[in-house]
């Protein structure tokens, strides 16, 4: 990802998962919901609290976690935080050709993936892992227009394999 410019990353509902290798020559701050984690900040997405700015921002499979009605102010908040000109790298379930069912979709370094999963969470982790219920979700098409209805600018919505989707945006002048 040469595109990305500066040397500070957010990793935005990190969990307990590093940040991936692409990634290695940022300078990472973790903020997670859950300070179980040990995140660096303990926080919620829809308001980061006075936390600095930051050049790149990844939040890997967490945005589905939120109610539909705070995706918006999540993302706002991703803006806010955002240097002018910085990226934010979102992943996300991808919905649109997944059906609710028990049909295993793929296998995840977790386990086996079904519909049923990607519509509400990892089922088998739910009842250890309550964040990780999902409350929304998101096709191509819905995702870019999330990302563009917060501001962001220069948006690519991609779909990735595994039915996974990847949004990135721009925080514009």
């Amino acid at each position: 990802m040469g595109f990305l410019r500066g040397n500070d990353l957010l990793y935005v509902g990190c969990g307990s998962d590093p940040k991936p290798q692409w990634l290695d020559r940022f300078n990472e701050t973790r903020l997670d919901i859950d300070e179980n984690v040990n995140p660096d900040i303990v926080a919620n997405m829809t308001d980061m609290g006075d936390i600095g700015k930051f050049d790149v921002i990844l939040s890997r499979h967490s945005l589905e976690h939120l109610a539909p009605h705070d995706v918006g102010k999540a993302l706002k908040e991703f803006l806010r935080v955002l240097e002018t000109g910085g990226y934010a790298l979102i992943f996300v379930p991808d919905l649109e050709d997944a059906k609710a069912t028990e049909e295993v979709l793929f296998q995840s370094p977790a386990g086996p993936i079904t519909g049923l999963d990607l519509m509400y969470g990892y089922r088998p982790a739910l009842e250890q892992m309550p964040y990780m219920a999902h409350r929304t979700g998101f096709t191509q098409a819905t995702l870019k227009k999330a990302f563009e209805d917060a501001g962001f600018v220069n948006v690519k919505s991609l779909r990735l394999p595994n039915y996974e989707l990847f949004c990135v945006g721009i925080k514009g002048e």
